[in-house]
């Protein structure tokens, strides 16, 4: 396992540990950046209007598209670093 993926799963076990939780928009961006990293660009039909969270999600997510595995997993040490 390369070192980057390693440190990008300690930052992913490292979120657990926050001793305070992250704004809405710091949840989202971790959470597009966590799904770019192991997923890749956004898939699937964007949610209905009625499901509004997972809307915002799809839409973070695919704010990101094209964004490199290796470049997503840096920007979200990155930020989870920042946080800590």
């Amino acid at each position: 396992m390369s070192d980057l993926h390693t440190a990008f799963t300690d930052a992913v076990a490292a979120t657990q540990e926050l001793t305070q939780r992250p704004d809405n928009a710091t949840l989202l961006k971790l959470y597009a950046l966590y799904k770019q990293a192991s997923v890749g660009d956004a898939q699937g039909a964007r949610p209905g209007f009625s499901d509004m969270v997972g809307r915002a999600k799809w839409d973070a997510w695919n704010d990101i598209k094209g964004l490199s595995a290796d470049d997503a997993m840096q920007q979200y040490i990155d930020l989870v670093d920042s946080l800590s």
